[in-house]
């Protein structure tokens, strides 16, 4: 018939969309790099204001898909028992910024305790030949 929407679920964001309708888009995605004993804070009390850093500068910092193999370059060259966790940034509503930061790029900062609510997934990161150590293969 003309005019009725007919349902399907996406493929891509697993949700109920019409096809006569505006398709949703799958969420943004955003990282934050932990060493072991900082995600184990997150995962014994439920939240985290972060690695030394993130507790110096006054927010949680974390990149997007695009920033992480420069971030573990950067800042995590040389070390172990690493872990991603993966947050959806609509989720985090105002306390999540945007600002400029290394190379002019726009980083998100988020300016609140990360919370194990937040976080969609955390897996540990696996070593092999990236320059920093590790492979994004998470993005």
């Amino acid at each position: 018939m003309i005019g009725v929407k007919r349902p399907y679920v996406s493929s891509v964001t697993g949700g109920l969309d019409y096809l006569a309708g505006t398709r949703q888009t799958a969420p943004m995605l955003i990282y934050k790099i932990f060493r072991a004993p900082e995600l184990l804070v997150l995962l014994e009390t439920g939240e985290t204001t972060g690695a030394p850093i993130d507790v110096a500068d006054g927010y949680v910092h974390m990149s997007s898909g695009d920033q992480v193999a420069t971030t573990l370059t950067k800042h995590f060259a040389g070390e172990s028992d690493l872990s991603i966790l993966a947050i959806e940034a609509d989720r985090l509503g105002d306390d999540l910024r945007w600002e400029v930061s290394r190379g002019g790029s726009l980083f998100p900062h988020l300016y609140r305790p990360l919370r194990t609510g937040d976080v969609v997934w955390h897996k540990p990161l696996e070593a092999a030949d990236h320059p920093s150590g590790y492979v994004p293969i998470w993005v």
